[in-house]
């Protein structure tokens, strides 16, 4: 198991840090939220669409351990553009990784951050939050 002092590295704060950059916005036509059982982390996330379907734009209202910002900042930092094909394959590839310790990381820029928490099963709801957050959102779409 991983230690408090590598889960929580300065990496991993700076990007929990850099969720400023993704405020909550109340003008997004798109809401979703989701939990993590484990720890009660949360996060609401805000959405809008293209006419393709999709992200063009996010926020986000975080109350989430260090571990889920980070992963949500590395949500946003690759989901501009992703349809709703994206994200739910996206989602069970990290599902699947954090399950199982034979699956292949999954294909999203900057996911390697994640490595040292995907040893730690009681973040491993915190790291879904994001993407967990945007299909609920996007089921919204219709």
């Amino acid at each position: 198991m991983a230690s408090v002092a590598v889960l929580y590295t300065p990496d991993v704060l700076a990007a929990a840090m850099e969720l400023a950059q993704w405020p909550w916005r109340d003008d997004l036509p798109l809401t979703g939220s989701a939990r993590s059982r484990a720890c009660g982390s949360a996060l609401d996330m805000g959405l809008a669409l293209d006419d393709d379907g999709n992200i063009t734009a996010i926020g986000l209202r975080p109350h989430a351990c260090a571990v889920g910002q980070a992963a949500a900042r590395i949500f946003v930092g690759a989901a501009a553009g992703r349809s709703l094909a994206d994200i739910t394959a996206a989602q069970a590839a990290l599902a699947a990784w954090l399950a199982d310790a034979e699956a292949p990381e999954p294909d999203w820029p900057g996911i390697a951050l994640l490595r040292t928490a995907r040893g730690v099963p009681g973040r491993h709801g915190a790291i879904m939050l994001a993407w967990d957050a945007a299909l609920a959102a996007l089921a919204k779409a219709g």
